[in-house]
């Protein structure tokens, strides 16, 4: 792998906060790989750990892929904090060959394999290193090739080169997104991202989850002006709190009518994905653009 560092805590002590180039390489090929974007603290967990428990009742083999360094993107699959990527390889000096799967691969709910990459230190190194080395490792043990759909858990904004890196692998992005200001700047400035990394790698915009959320017009609204299309539609429910803290998916909540409304939503995105969804030619607006666009009353 062509890589600008081995060992990202001596280039720490040596040179300060580093990027790294990706192998251009290090592809995915044999799964349908979605990458989950959106506004920190928006419920793209949340969001990704449903998905992909719906992904696998419909009998496809699915991994997860958390990009935070919190490592928590798919504690309710696991029960718990999964070891990251990173962890592992530190353990074994960076000698990837010394790792075995259950060193880093955690089986989740319903079957969903499932990865926390990790990150490095706060303030130093790349996310992207850290992807790399994921999807790297996951090809050296084969797990790839049994795998139907990959689902990348994606750190907050596309902010730096290091977290757009799970676009290299994906193809389509999706964006998580509320019904207010905030998310829908946040979600304008992943679209130019993705708009920016269609023109060297595959990915295409798939389109936009509303998530926390009763009404969806001003999402529908900026959807229609930048030609983004909603795809599913989750409401701000205390059920969906209550997941977090039970540390359990939605599909594992007693059954209720406003609980059974939602797990049938991820079912009915979990197959339009799946079928081929076409993609969204968005065409981002320029940040002071957006701004008068969104006139809330």
């Amino acid at each position: 792998m062509n890589i600008a560092i081995r060992n990202p805590v001596v280039a720490r002590k040596e040179e300060g906060s580093v990027q790294v180039a990706l192998d251009p390489d290090l592809k995915i090929e044999t799964a349908k790989v979605f990458a989950v974007y959106g506004k920190g603290g928006i419920g793209k967990s949340t969001t990704s750990s449903n998905l992909s428990v719906a992904f696998s009742k419909l009998g496809k083999r699915v991994l997860q892929i958390g990009c935070d360094p919190k490592h928590d993107s798919t504690f309710t699959l696991t029960k718990r904090l999964a070891p990251t990527v990173i962890d592992a390889l530190e353990a074994v000096n960076f000698h990837s060959e010394e790792l075995r799967v259950e060193d880093f691969v955690v089986e989740g709910y319903n079957g969903v394999m499932c990865v926390e990459a990790g990150g490095p230190p706060a303030g130093t190194g790349c996310g992207g290193y850290v992807v790399g080395q994921t999807v790297k490792l996951l090809k050296e043990h084969h797990l790839l090739e049994d795998t139907d759909v990959v689902v990348f858990d994606v750190l907050g904004d596309v902010v730096c080169g290091g977290f757009a890196s799970p676009l290299q692998h994906a193809d389509q992005a999706l964006i998580v997104t509320a019904n207010d200001f905030d998310s829908i700047f946040a979600m304008n400035r992943i679209v130019a991202a993705i708009h920016a990394k269609s023109k060297n790698y595959p990915v295409r915009l798939g389109g936009v989850i509303a998530n926390r959320s009763a009404k969806t017009d001003e999402i529908d609204r900026f959807n229609d002006a930048v030609g983004l299309k909603r795809l599913a539609h989750f409401p701000d429910l205390d059920v969906v709190r209550r997941s977090r803290l039970k540390k359990s998916t939605l599909f594992e909540m007693d059954s209720s009518p406003e609980l059974d409304a939602v797990t049938a939503e991820y079912m009915r995105l979990a197959e339009t994905l799946w079928s081929g969804a076409p993609p969204c030619e968005a065409v981002p607006m320029k940040d002071r653009d957006l701004f008068e666009f969104l006139g809330f009353d």
